[in-house]
């Protein structure tokens, strides 16, 4: 009798973290390096035949299931975003699969796409806010200056003498979709090896990869089935009200 309020209350949850994801890939369609997400979920009815019997003949216990659309996952789309000429020194862009180490005061190491680095007080190549920028032996680099010269591996020496400074490091994992996604471009992981050979692009950062027009076009069919589904259940509700009151009157 009132399965259809949890349809429809599927449906609105649905179409608002699909809102959610659509948002933040807005926000940052103009953040170096971000990488844009997709939502996606799992009906009641594909749990039950998950759980049930799959192509494996795995069979489970259905136990109590709600009706309500249950949140699958949110992907991150880790497709190589348009490198950008800035003409600034210490950007850089990695071309291919990788991520620069990010080294945090407490010592912890995230990882980022995003390379638009600078110096911090003491000399060394940090992301602002974020950390040290590590070599390929996981160390911190220190450099003084921002009068460099870099190859397409990420070696850095200086634009007056050729003296190496050190080679700014990309680090890649088993399996990108294993990644924890901290937010703002951010990530964590566990397996991290040096690449063993790096393709960067010097006074270059990687743009966002999030595509404007569709993620445009997702949000307006988004908030539409939101309001469908808003709209509905307020006649669902009208008409279960109705049958309440006539069933009263018997």
């Amino acid at each position: 009798m009132f399965k259809g309020f949890y349809n429809l209350t599927s449906g609105m949850v649905t179409q608002q973290q699909h809102l959610n994801v659509v948002g933040n890939n807005l926000v940052n369609v103009s953040t170096a390096g971000f990488k844009g997400s997709r939502y996606t979920a799992t009906t009641f009815d594909d749990v039950m035949y998950a759980r049930v019997g799959n192509q494996e003949k795995i069979y489970t216990e259905i136990g109590r299931q709600s009706y309500i659309r249950a949140n699958s996952e949110i992907y991150v789309n880790y497709n190589q975003g348009i490198p950008e000429p800035t003409n600034i020194p210490l950007d850089f862009a990695i071309m291919g699969d990788g991520f620069f180490a990010i080294q945090q005061e407490d010592g912890g190491i995230i990882y980022t796409r995003a390379g638009s680095f600078s110096l911090d007080d003491d000399g060394y190549l940090c992301f602002p806010g974020a950390g040290r920028v590590l070599d390929v032996n996981g160390q911190p680099i220190l450099l003084e200056t921002d009068k460099i010269t870099s190859d397409e591996q990420g070696v850095i020496t200086t634009n007056n003498g050729g003296n190496y400074m050190g080679q700014v490091g990309v680090y890649t994992f088993p399996d990108n979709g294993a990644l924890e996604h901290l937010g703002e471009g951010f990530f964590a992981g566990e397996g991290a090896q040096a690449a063993e050979n790096p393709s960067l692009l010097w006074k270059n950062v990687e743009r966002s990869n999030v595509e404007l027009i569709k993620e445009m076009t997702d949000m307006i069919t988004c908030q539409r089935a939101l309001q469908s589904c808003a709209s509905v259940t307020k006649m669902y509700d009208e008409v279960m009200g109705h049958a309440a009151s006539d069933i009263g009157r018997m």
